[in-house]
């Protein structure tokens, strides 16, 4: 059971206003900070941690090195004269001001993170309030994974129902059970995460078994609360075989889902890897599939009686 508190605090990164993309009508999308994945094509690298960091973009940064002389904890330096800053991330982790992105005239450093309450939370989505009425939209959780911070997740969701917000939950499905399913008492619409069928590949890939994440959603499935889509992120090369497929499909239609979402693959996210001085884990050469292949991958989908649609 999660705490009786109906003001706790978690962290997000971002709230994304006029929403198409996350459910029906127009939402509001609160982006969680924190995940236990660590998919290799996660274009969102920003969510994974679950404390606030820094992001540094060269092409806006004219180096002036305003940030090393207000940064009271001597986390940034330069390597060497008319070179880029140096961010020590394991001295930044511990700061809570972030004076250096705040005196950043250029916008080069970025805070990825924020402390919020689930009342401060609430009132900020419901200043679309009138957008949701109009188009049968509301907000939706994604992330980062919500499940990683349930209990804040959890109130945050039962103050939108109070105020009769539409809910949808963006999740991989790896938590606890239990944190799943008190949840789901108060969502109106989940789509599920599948990265890969085998649990030995699953791990290779995202950094953990898919034992629990497949249990997970056939338990949700047979409490048949809530509408559920599978989302399938289409990796080139990783998750996109014939077989794997195939599998995905039997074990979803088996399992009674209806729906799939593909997500074909993008590098839009590599920029931000090297603005958190991280390597991009599936490197710069893969190529997105064509249309004829996706559309491929969709009528296999098809082939199974499951409605399947491409893009989110």
């Amino acid at each position: 059971m999660f705490t009786s508190d109906t003001n706790i605090e978690g962290l997000i990164y971002n709230i994304q206003g006029y929403s198409i993309h996350d459910g029906p009508g127009i939402r509001t999308t609160v982006f969680m900070k924190g995940c236990p994945l660590r998919c290799k094509w996660c274009a969102n690298p920003e969510s994974m941690t679950h404390f606030p960091e820094i992001l540094h973009f060269k092409g806006k940064c004219v180096k002036c090195y305003r940030c090393i002389e207000i940064c009271p904890y001597g986390a940034i330096s330069i390597p060497e004269e008319g070179e880029f800053i140096s961010i020590n991330r394991e001295v930044c982790v511990d700061c809570k001001e972030y004076l250096c992105a705040k005196g950043c005239y250029q916008e080069a450093l970025e805070i990825a993170g924020s402390y919020i309450t689930t009342a401060e939370l609430l009132k900020e989505v419901k200043k679309d309030s009138l957008f949701y009425r109009n188009s049968g939209g509301g907000v939706t959780l994604s992330g980062g994974e919500p499940l990683s911070q349930g209990g804040f997740a959890l109130q945050f969701l039962k103050g939108c129902k109070e105020k009769g917000i539409h809910t949808t939950l963006d999740t991989s499905g790896y938590a606890p059970w239990e944190t799943l399913r008190e949840i789901l008492d108060y969502i109106d619409l989940v789509f599920y995460d599948i990265k890969h069928m085998n649990p030995a590949v699953h791990k290779e890939l995202t950094g953990v078994s898919n034992k629990q994440i497949l249990k997970n959603l056939e338990a949700s499935l047979n409490l048949a609360k809530v509408p559920i889509i599978i989302r399938i992120p289409v990796i080139p090369g990783y998750n996109d075989s014939k077989e794997n497929t195939k599998a995905t499909a039997r074990f979803v239609k088996e399992l009674g889902a209806k729906e799939v979402n593909l997500l074909p693959y993008h590098g839009l996210g590599m920029g931000k890897y090297t603005a958190l001085g991280r390597k991009y884990p599936l490197g710069e050469d893969i190529l997105p599939h064509s249309d004829t292949e996706i559309e491929k991958i969709k009528s296999s989908y098809e082939s199974y009686n499951l409605c399947c649609s491409i893009g989110g």
